[in-house]
């Protein structure tokens, strides 16, 4: 392999060692002025897109352990990565598509996990992992409240008992 390609594919292996995830997308078809909206998009999603040869890609797939990508990549794609949870950058490419009819999701990892293009759209559609935390915290805490409802009920009941007796006589 030429030194080039050799600095290229460490390119590509750094990216996807430094990120939880990836998704590779065919942007086929999108203008250039597209392809920055949906950089931008990703970017406030704490993603990022970059163009990949796909031969190169391959070999920098292998390298960080993804041996079997399931599909053969074609035509022009582009990998999405990130440095925090998949979830805002599945969103963000899942409404991108949807206004623009472009990119194509092909496929998904989180982690040593593949995803299909399926997959990938129905992390879009989950809370975030904040959203999910505080539900979660939410859903910890009812039953305590309701603990301390169900305790402070009957001495409030018989402070109101009391001072109706005590108005009384």
């Amino acid at each position: 392999m030429r030194e080039e390609k050799k600095q290229i594919s460490a390119e590509y292996l750094g990216r996807l060692e430094a990120s939880p995830y990836f998704i590779v997308v065919d942007y086929n078809g999108l203008k250039v002025d597209q392809f920055a909206e949906l950089r931008a998009r990703l970017s406030a999603s704490g993603g990022e897109i970059h163009v990949v040869k796909n031969s190169i890609f391959k070999i920098a797939a292998a390298e960080a352990g993804i041996e079997d990508l399931g599909v053969p990549l074609r035509g022009q794609v582009a990998v999405v990565t990130g440095d925090s949870e998949i979830s805002g950058a599945a969103k963000a490419l899942k409404t991108f598509a949807s206004e623009f009819e472009k990119p194509e999701i092909i496929f998904g990892f989180m982690g040593s996990d593949r995803l299909d293009a399926d997959g990938v759209k129905r992390i879009a559609d989950l809370p975030s992992l904040d959203v999910m935390r505080a539900k979660l915290a939410g859903l910890i805490q009812t039953p305590a409240r309701q603990v301390a409802t169900i305790l402070q009920t009957p001495a409030r009941q018989l402070a109101q008992v009391l001072k109706a007796k005590s108005e009384q006589g």
